[in-house]
Protein backbone atom coordinates (compact mmCIF):
# COMPACT_ATOMS: atom_id res chain seq x y z
CA UNK A 1 0.00 0.00 0.00
CA UNK A 2 2.91 2.68 0.57
CA UNK A 3 3.64 2.66 -3.04
CA UNK A 4 0.02 3.35 -3.82
CA UNK A 5 0.52 6.64 -4.49
CA UNK A 6 3.44 6.17 -6.86
CA UNK A 7 0.64 4.18 -8.75
CA UNK A 8 -1.88 6.85 -8.94
CA UNK A 9 0.29 9.00 -9.77
CA UNK A 10 1.63 6.56 -13.23
CA UNK A 11 -2.02 5.59 -13.83
CA UNK A 12 -3.42 9.51 -14.56
CA UNK A 13 -0.23 10.62 -15.88
CA UNK A 14 -2.26 11.50 -18.90
CA UNK A 15 -6.07 11.84 -17.90
CA UNK A 16 -7.47 11.83 -20.55
CA UNK A 17 -6.50 8.41 -22.25
CA UNK A 18 -7.42 7.46 -18.58
CA UNK A 19 -10.80 9.03 -18.65
CA UNK A 20 -11.22 7.69 -21.87
CA UNK A 21 -10.02 4.14 -20.89
CA UNK A 22 -11.87 3.90 -17.80
CA UNK A 23 -14.97 4.84 -19.25
CA UNK A 24 -14.58 2.08 -21.93
CA UNK A 25 -14.12 -0.86 -19.09
CA UNK A 26 -17.46 0.97 -16.69
CA UNK A 27 -19.68 0.31 -20.29
CA UNK A 28 -17.96 -2.90 -20.48
CA UNK A 29 -18.51 -3.87 -16.92
CA UNK A 30 -22.39 -2.03 -16.99
CA UNK A 31 -23.29 -4.04 -19.66
CA UNK A 32 -22.14 -7.88 -18.31
CA UNK A 33 -23.87 -7.16 -14.54
CA UNK A 34 -27.03 -6.18 -16.33
CA UNK A 35 -27.37 -9.27 -18.92
CA UNK A 36 -25.28 -11.65 -16.65
CA UNK A 37 -27.67 -10.70 -13.88
CA UNK A 38 -31.06 -11.78 -16.07
CA UNK A 39 -28.55 -14.87 -16.74
CA UNK A 40 -28.17 -16.40 -13.65
CA UNK A 41 -32.33 -15.53 -12.74
CA UNK A 42 -33.54 -17.86 -15.39
CA UNK A 43 -30.61 -20.31 -15.47
CA UNK A 44 -30.74 -21.26 -11.68
CA UNK A 45 -32.14 -24.21 -9.78
CA UNK A 46 -32.23 -26.76 -12.51
CA UNK A 47 -31.72 -29.87 -10.63
CA UNK A 48 -34.74 -30.87 -9.31
CA UNK A 49 -32.38 -32.74 -6.00
CA UNK A 50 -33.74 -31.23 -3.02
CA UNK A 51 -36.17 -29.03 -4.16
CA UNK A 52 -39.46 -29.25 -2.32
CA UNK A 53 -41.48 -27.74 -4.35
CA UNK A 54 -42.23 -28.22 -8.21
CA UNK A 55 -44.05 -27.61 -11.27
CA UNK A 56 -45.48 -29.55 -13.79
CA UNK A 57 -46.17 -28.68 -17.63
CA UNK A 58 -46.07 -30.07 -21.02
CA UNK A 59 -43.16 -31.49 -21.87
CA UNK A 60 -43.80 -30.45 -25.30
CA UNK A 61 -44.11 -26.32 -24.96
CA UNK A 62 -45.19 -23.94 -22.10
CA UNK A 63 -48.01 -22.98 -24.37
CA UNK A 64 -49.45 -26.35 -24.46
CA UNK A 65 -52.00 -26.99 -21.43
CA UNK A 66 -52.51 -30.01 -19.61
CA UNK A 67 -55.85 -32.29 -19.13
CA UNK A 68 -57.47 -31.55 -15.60
CA UNK A 69 -57.88 -35.44 -14.96
CA UNK A 70 -54.31 -35.41 -14.14
CA UNK A 71 -55.14 -33.85 -10.86
CA UNK A 72 -56.10 -36.90 -9.42
CA UNK A 73 -53.14 -38.71 -10.60
CA UNK A 74 -50.47 -36.22 -9.59
CA UNK A 75 -52.13 -36.36 -6.23
CA UNK A 76 -52.23 -40.23 -5.44
CA UNK A 77 -48.46 -40.33 -6.53
CA UNK A 78 -46.69 -41.10 -3.12
CA UNK A 79 -44.40 -37.93 -2.07
CA UNK A 80 -47.05 -35.70 -2.81
CA UNK A 81 -48.22 -33.76 -0.24
CA UNK A 82 -50.58 -30.81 -1.83
CA UNK A 83 -51.14 -30.09 -5.50
CA UNK A 84 -52.48 -26.63 -6.83
CA UNK A 85 -52.68 -25.89 -10.21
CA UNK A 86 -53.22 -22.39 -12.34
CA UNK A 87 -53.56 -21.02 -15.86
CA UNK A 88 -51.94 -18.12 -17.32
CA UNK A 89 -54.72 -15.45 -18.44
CA UNK A 90 -52.86 -12.76 -19.31
CA UNK A 91 -55.39 -10.07 -19.46
CA UNK A 92 -54.90 -6.07 -19.47
CA UNK A 93 -55.69 -3.26 -17.36
CA UNK A 94 -57.12 -0.36 -18.92
CA UNK A 95 -53.93 0.06 -21.25
CA UNK A 96 -51.64 -2.54 -22.62
CA UNK A 97 -48.49 -0.35 -20.44
CA UNK A 98 -50.57 -1.36 -17.66
CA UNK A 99 -49.90 -5.02 -17.76
CA UNK A 100 -48.66 -7.15 -15.33
CA UNK A 101 -49.13 -11.09 -14.35
CA UNK A 102 -52.37 -12.47 -13.73
CA UNK A 103 -54.00 -15.88 -13.76
CA UNK A 104 -56.73 -18.16 -12.68
CA UNK A 105 -55.68 -20.59 -9.88
CA UNK A 106 -57.20 -23.40 -8.11
CA UNK A 107 -58.02 -24.97 -4.30
CA UNK A 108 -55.58 -24.48 -2.41
CA UNK A 109 -52.80 -22.25 -4.30
CA UNK A 110 -52.24 -20.69 -0.79
CA UNK A 111 -51.29 -23.69 0.96
CA UNK A 112 -48.54 -24.49 -2.04
CA UNK A 113 -47.30 -21.04 -1.87
CA UNK A 114 -47.61 -19.93 2.32
CA UNK A 115 -44.94 -17.24 1.60
CA UNK A 116 -48.10 -15.28 0.59
CA UNK A 117 -49.74 -13.62 3.43
CA UNK A 118 -53.37 -12.97 3.09
CA UNK A 119 -55.74 -12.45 6.08
CA UNK A 120 -58.15 -15.12 6.85
CA UNK A 121 -61.13 -12.91 6.59
CA UNK A 122 -60.29 -11.66 2.82
CA UNK A 123 -59.61 -15.63 1.93
CA UNK A 124 -62.74 -16.59 2.77
CA UNK A 125 -64.31 -13.75 1.21
CA UNK A 126 -62.62 -14.48 -2.10
CA UNK A 127 -63.43 -18.24 -1.79
CA UNK A 128 -67.08 -17.88 -1.78
CA UNK A 129 -67.02 -15.35 -4.32
CA UNK A 130 -66.87 -16.37 -7.90
CA UNK A 131 -65.72 -13.86 -9.57
CA UNK A 132 -63.64 -12.64 -7.05
CA UNK A 133 -59.88 -11.97 -7.04
CA UNK A 134 -56.60 -11.63 -5.31
CA UNK A 135 -53.92 -9.25 -5.97
CA UNK A 136 -50.35 -8.29 -4.46
CA UNK A 137 -50.08 -5.81 -1.89
CA UNK A 138 -47.48 -3.70 -4.13
CA UNK A 139 -49.62 -4.14 -7.71
CA UNK A 140 -52.99 -2.74 -5.10
CA UNK A 141 -50.58 0.31 -3.91
CA UNK A 142 -49.49 1.25 -7.70
CA UNK A 143 -53.31 1.28 -8.88
CA UNK A 144 -54.82 2.37 -5.76
CA UNK A 145 -57.19 -0.53 -5.58
CA UNK A 146 -58.99 -1.41 -2.36
CA UNK A 147 -60.84 -4.35 -0.82
CA UNK A 148 -64.66 -4.10 -2.65
CA UNK A 149 -63.14 -2.79 -5.94
CA UNK A 150 -64.39 -3.70 -9.41
CA UNK A 151 -61.10 -4.51 -11.54
CA UNK A 152 -62.25 -4.91 -15.43
CA UNK A 153 -59.28 -6.81 -17.64
CA UNK A 154 -59.12 -7.02 -21.39
CA UNK A 155 -58.52 -10.73 -22.44
CA UNK A 156 -55.80 -11.15 -24.78
CA UNK A 157 -56.34 -15.05 -25.33
CA UNK A 158 -58.97 -15.91 -23.79
CA UNK A 159 -62.58 -14.46 -24.54
CA UNK A 160 -65.85 -14.19 -22.27
CA UNK A 161 -69.23 -14.58 -23.98
CA UNK A 162 -67.69 -13.11 -27.16
CA UNK A 163 -66.33 -10.37 -25.61
CA UNK A 164 -62.78 -9.64 -24.42
CA UNK A 165 -64.34 -7.89 -21.24
CA UNK A 166 -63.49 -9.53 -17.97
CA UNK A 167 -64.60 -8.43 -14.40
CA UNK A 168 -63.43 -9.15 -11.02
CA UNK A 169 -63.65 -8.19 -7.48
CA UNK A 170 -61.04 -7.33 -4.89
CA UNK A 171 -61.38 -9.86 -2.37
CA UNK A 172 -58.05 -10.18 -0.44
CA UNK A 173 -54.49 -8.45 -0.82
CA UNK A 174 -51.46 -10.57 0.00
CA UNK A 175 -47.97 -9.98 0.95
CA UNK A 176 -44.44 -11.18 1.62
CA UNK A 177 -42.66 -11.04 4.80
CA UNK A 178 -39.10 -11.82 2.14
CA UNK A 179 -38.25 -7.72 0.71
CA UNK A 180 -36.11 -10.20 -2.01
CA UNK A 181 -39.59 -11.63 -3.04
CA UNK A 182 -41.48 -8.40 -3.37
CA UNK A 183 -41.70 -8.62 -6.62
CA UNK A 184 -44.03 -11.42 -6.64
CA UNK A 185 -46.68 -9.25 -5.11
CA UNK A 186 -47.29 -7.78 -8.65
CA UNK A 187 -49.71 -10.09 -9.72
CA UNK A 188 -52.94 -10.83 -9.39
CA UNK A 189 -55.51 -14.09 -9.03
CA UNK A 190 -58.85 -15.14 -9.87
CA UNK A 191 -60.98 -18.27 -9.67
CA UNK A 192 -59.97 -21.43 -12.12
CA UNK A 193 -63.37 -22.92 -12.22
CA UNK A 194 -64.80 -19.60 -13.00
CA UNK A 195 -62.44 -18.95 -16.28
CA UNK A 196 -62.97 -22.48 -17.03
CA UNK A 197 -66.97 -21.92 -17.08
CA UNK A 198 -66.33 -18.54 -19.27
CA UNK A 199 -64.22 -18.54 -21.42
CA UNK A 200 -64.84 -19.15 -25.05
CA UNK A 201 -61.67 -21.06 -26.21
CA UNK A 202 -61.27 -24.26 -23.91
CA UNK A 203 -62.71 -26.20 -20.96
CA UNK A 204 -61.16 -28.68 -18.49
CA UNK A 205 -57.45 -27.64 -18.86
CA UNK A 206 -55.11 -26.86 -16.69
CA UNK A 207 -51.95 -24.67 -17.73
CA UNK A 208 -49.58 -26.09 -15.05
CA UNK A 209 -49.66 -27.25 -11.68
CA UNK A 210 -47.15 -26.92 -8.47
CA UNK A 211 -46.51 -29.77 -6.26
CA UNK A 212 -45.21 -29.72 -2.67
CA UNK A 213 -43.33 -32.58 -1.53
CA UNK A 214 -43.37 -34.55 2.00
CA UNK A 215 -40.03 -35.30 1.60
CA UNK A 216 -37.48 -32.91 -0.63
CA UNK A 217 -34.67 -35.62 -0.98
CA UNK A 218 -37.08 -37.48 -2.51
CA UNK A 219 -38.18 -34.53 -5.52
CA UNK A 220 -35.97 -36.38 -7.83
CA UNK A 221 -38.05 -39.73 -7.33
CA UNK A 222 -41.32 -38.16 -7.57
CA UNK A 223 -40.38 -36.05 -10.56
CA UNK A 224 -40.37 -38.98 -12.63
CA UNK A 225 -43.24 -40.80 -11.19
CA UNK A 226 -45.33 -37.80 -12.25
CA UNK A 227 -43.77 -37.77 -15.68
CA UNK A 228 -44.40 -41.67 -16.27
CA UNK A 229 -48.11 -40.82 -15.66
CA UNK A 230 -48.35 -39.18 -19.50
CA UNK A 231 -45.57 -40.97 -20.72
CA UNK A 232 -46.42 -41.74 -24.52
CA UNK A 233 -49.08 -39.95 -24.60
CA UNK A 234 -50.60 -37.00 -26.48
CA UNK A 235 -49.66 -34.80 -22.98
CA UNK A 236 -46.68 -35.69 -22.09
CA UNK A 237 -45.59 -33.58 -18.73
CA UNK A 238 -42.30 -32.23 -17.30
CA UNK A 239 -41.59 -32.02 -13.90
CA UNK A 240 -38.77 -29.30 -12.57
CA UNK A 241 -38.24 -26.83 -10.14
CA UNK A 242 -39.81 -23.10 -10.05
CA UNK A 243 -36.72 -21.84 -11.55
CA UNK A 244 -36.04 -24.50 -14.16
CA UNK A 245 -39.82 -24.06 -14.99
CA UNK A 246 -38.81 -19.84 -15.49
CA UNK A 247 -36.10 -21.02 -17.49
CA UNK A 248 -37.87 -22.92 -19.71
CA UNK A 249 -40.25 -19.79 -19.83
CA UNK A 250 -37.98 -17.74 -21.43
CA UNK A 251 -36.65 -19.90 -23.74
CA UNK A 252 -39.63 -19.71 -25.37
CA UNK A 253 -37.83 -16.59 -26.74
CA UNK A 254 -34.45 -16.76 -26.56
CA UNK A 255 -31.67 -18.49 -25.12
CA UNK A 256 -30.73 -16.22 -22.33
CA UNK A 257 -27.07 -17.94 -21.70
CA UNK A 258 -25.59 -17.91 -25.10
CA UNK A 259 -27.45 -14.54 -26.34
CA UNK A 260 -24.83 -13.32 -23.09
CA UNK A 261 -21.98 -15.33 -23.88
CA UNK A 262 -22.08 -14.20 -27.18
CA UNK A 263 -22.30 -10.11 -26.74
CA UNK A 264 -19.98 -10.27 -23.49
CA UNK A 265 -17.27 -12.23 -25.64
CA UNK A 266 -17.21 -9.94 -28.21
CA UNK A 267 -17.54 -6.64 -25.48
CA UNK A 268 -14.53 -7.99 -23.40
CA UNK A 269 -12.37 -9.27 -26.85
CA UNK A 270 -12.14 -5.52 -27.79
CA UNK A 271 -11.93 -4.26 -24.13
CA UNK A 272 -8.47 -6.53 -24.19
CA UNK A 273 -7.25 -4.77 -27.27
CA UNK A 274 -8.12 -1.31 -26.04
CA UNK A 275 -6.90 -1.46 -22.22
CA UNK A 276 -3.58 -3.74 -23.76
CA UNK A 277 -2.58 -0.86 -26.19
CA UNK A 278 -3.43 1.71 -23.40
CA UNK A 279 -0.79 -0.10 -20.96
CA UNK A 280 1.54 -0.50 -23.73
CA UNK A 281 1.40 3.04 -24.94
CA UNK A 282 1.92 4.62 -20.95
CA UNK A 283 4.82 2.16 -20.46
CA UNK A 284 6.51 3.30 -23.67
CA UNK A 285 6.15 6.94 -22.55
CA UNK A 286 7.79 6.22 -19.16
CA UNK A 287 10.49 4.44 -20.37
CA UNK A 288 13.03 6.87 -18.80
CA UNK A 289 11.02 7.25 -15.60
CA UNK A 290 11.07 3.27 -15.00
CA UNK A 291 14.76 3.57 -15.36
CA UNK A 292 15.47 5.74 -12.55
CA UNK A 293 13.58 3.75 -10.47
CA UNK A 294 15.67 1.16 -10.92
CA UNK A 295 18.56 3.44 -10.52
CA UNK A 296 17.63 4.93 -7.00
CA UNK A 297 17.00 0.74 -6.23
CA UNK A 298 13.69 -0.42 -7.32
CA UNK A 299 14.24 -4.28 -8.13
CA UNK A 300 13.19 -5.65 -11.40
CA UNK A 301 10.15 -7.50 -9.64
CA UNK A 302 9.41 -4.60 -7.95
CA UNK A 303 8.73 -2.51 -11.29
CA UNK A 304 7.06 -5.54 -12.70
CA UNK A 305 4.50 -5.32 -9.61
CA UNK A 306 4.42 -1.20 -9.89
CA UNK A 307 2.98 -2.01 -13.68
CA UNK A 308 0.46 -4.71 -12.86
CA UNK A 309 -0.97 -3.01 -9.98
CA UNK A 310 -1.52 0.02 -12.39
CA UNK A 311 -3.13 -2.32 -14.57
CA UNK A 312 -5.63 -4.23 -12.14
CA UNK A 313 -6.31 -0.83 -10.29
CA UNK A 314 -7.20 0.91 -14.12
CA UNK A 315 -9.81 -2.60 -14.56
CA UNK A 316 -10.84 -2.51 -11.01
CA UNK A 317 -11.93 1.27 -10.95
CA UNK A 318 -14.13 0.67 -14.02
CA UNK A 319 -15.21 -2.88 -13.08
CA UNK A 320 -16.45 -1.44 -10.03
CA UNK A 321 -18.60 1.69 -11.29
CA UNK A 322 -19.69 -0.14 -13.52
CA UNK A 323 -21.16 -3.21 -11.42
CA UNK A 324 -22.19 -0.02 -8.67
CA UNK A 325 -24.50 1.62 -11.88
CA UNK A 326 -25.82 -2.04 -12.72
CA UNK A 327 -26.86 -2.80 -9.33
CA UNK A 328 -28.72 0.46 -9.52
CA UNK A 329 -30.04 0.10 -13.06
CA UNK A 330 -31.13 -3.87 -12.87
CA UNK A 331 -33.08 -2.56 -9.17
CA UNK A 332 -34.74 -0.36 -11.24
CA UNK A 333 -35.62 -2.05 -14.44
CA UNK A 334 -37.10 -5.06 -12.25
CA UNK A 335 -39.26 -2.51 -10.43
CA UNK A 336 -40.59 -0.89 -13.80
CA UNK A 337 -41.17 -4.45 -15.34
CA UNK A 338 -43.88 -5.08 -12.19
CA UNK A 339 -42.38 -8.23 -11.78
CA UNK A 340 -41.68 -9.79 -15.05
CA UNK A 341 -37.81 -9.77 -14.17
CA UNK A 342 -37.26 -12.45 -11.62
CA UNK A 343 -34.17 -10.01 -9.58
CA UNK A 344 -34.18 -7.39 -8.08
CA UNK A 345 -30.06 -6.46 -7.89
CA UNK A 346 -26.86 -8.01 -9.11
CA UNK A 347 -26.91 -11.89 -7.73
CA UNK A 348 -23.55 -12.71 -5.72
CA UNK A 349 -22.95 -15.29 -8.97
CA UNK A 350 -22.70 -12.32 -10.48
CA UNK A 351 -20.34 -9.90 -8.30
CA UNK A 352 -18.38 -13.14 -8.11
CA UNK A 353 -17.50 -13.27 -12.19
CA UNK A 354 -17.18 -9.81 -11.92
CA UNK A 355 -14.25 -9.62 -9.36
CA UNK A 356 -12.29 -12.73 -11.29
CA UNK A 357 -12.64 -11.05 -14.50
CA UNK A 358 -11.37 -7.54 -12.72
CA UNK A 359 -8.23 -9.73 -11.84
CA UNK A 360 -7.52 -11.62 -14.95
CA UNK A 361 -8.24 -9.06 -17.60
CA UNK A 362 -5.61 -6.48 -15.38
CA UNK A 363 -3.16 -9.29 -15.14
CA UNK A 364 -3.72 -10.32 -18.87
CA UNK A 365 -3.49 -6.13 -20.09
CA UNK A 366 -0.24 -5.33 -17.86
CA UNK A 367 1.54 -8.67 -18.23
CA UNK A 368 3.13 -7.58 -21.38
CA UNK A 369 3.77 -3.92 -20.19
CA UNK A 370 5.14 -5.09 -17.46
CA UNK A 371 7.78 -7.72 -18.66
CA UNK A 372 8.81 -5.29 -21.03
CA UNK A 373 9.32 -2.59 -17.85
CA UNK A 374 11.22 -5.42 -15.87
CA UNK A 375 13.47 -6.42 -18.49
CA UNK A 376 14.36 -2.67 -19.17
CA UNK A 377 18.26 -1.94 -19.25
CA UNK A 378 18.50 0.81 -17.03
CA UNK A 379 21.96 2.35 -19.60
CA UNK A 380 19.48 1.78 -22.72
CA UNK A 381 16.52 3.50 -21.52
CA UNK A 382 18.44 6.46 -20.34
CA UNK A 383 20.47 7.09 -23.71
CA UNK A 384 16.80 6.89 -25.23
CA UNK A 385 17.97 3.42 -27.07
Amino acid sequence: MKYLHLIWASLFRSKTRTALTLLSVVAAFLLFGMLDSVRVAFTSGNSVAGANRLVVASKLSITQTLPFRLLAQIEAVPGVDKVAYANWFGGIYRDPKNFFPNFAIGPGYFDVYPEFKIPAEQLEAYQTDRTGAIVGAALAEQHGWKIGDTIPLQATIFPKDGSNDWAFTLRGIFHVDDPAMEQQERQLMFHWKYFDESNDYMQDQIGWFMIELENADQASRVAQAIDALSENSDHETKTQTESAWQQAFMKQFADIGLIVTAIMGAVFFTLLLLTGNTMAQAVRERIPELAVLKTIGFTDRSVLLLVLAESVLLIGLGGLIGMGLAQVVVGAVSAYSQGMLPTAGIPAETWGIAAVMILGLGVVVGLLPALRAMRLKIVDALAGR
